[in-house]
């Protein structure tokens, strides 16, 4: 979930898509150059450990757009393929 959240920082659209799991990846990523991310706070993870498949994690990305604050709440869904993890999907909160 970190990594994921430093490629939306970094503008780093071929990473994320790498990241994407294969059954849900769109064909781009819409990366809106005004946005200014201000941080990352995970709230709660479930599963996710090397010895699962699946695992959740919740999270409040913070972010600004002309200069008025906005917060990203989701429930992310992981899964493991080969032995690298990849963005499912999520649910807004």
């Amino acid at each position: 979930m970190r990594s994921r959240y430093t490629g939306f920082v970094m503008r780093d659209e071929s990473y994320l898509l790498s990241t994407w799991h294969p059954d849900t990846r769109p064909s781009r990523v819409s990366l809106d150059k005004s946005h200014q991310w201000l941080g990352l706070n995970i709230r709660a993870t479930d599963a996710g450990t090397a010895d699962d498949q699946s695992g959740t994690v919740e999270f409040v990305a913070r972010f600004k757009v002309n200069g008025k604050g906005h917060r990203l709440h989701e429930i992310s869904r992981f899964e493991k393929m080969d032995g690298r993890w990849y963005y499912l999907d999520g649910q807004y909160l």
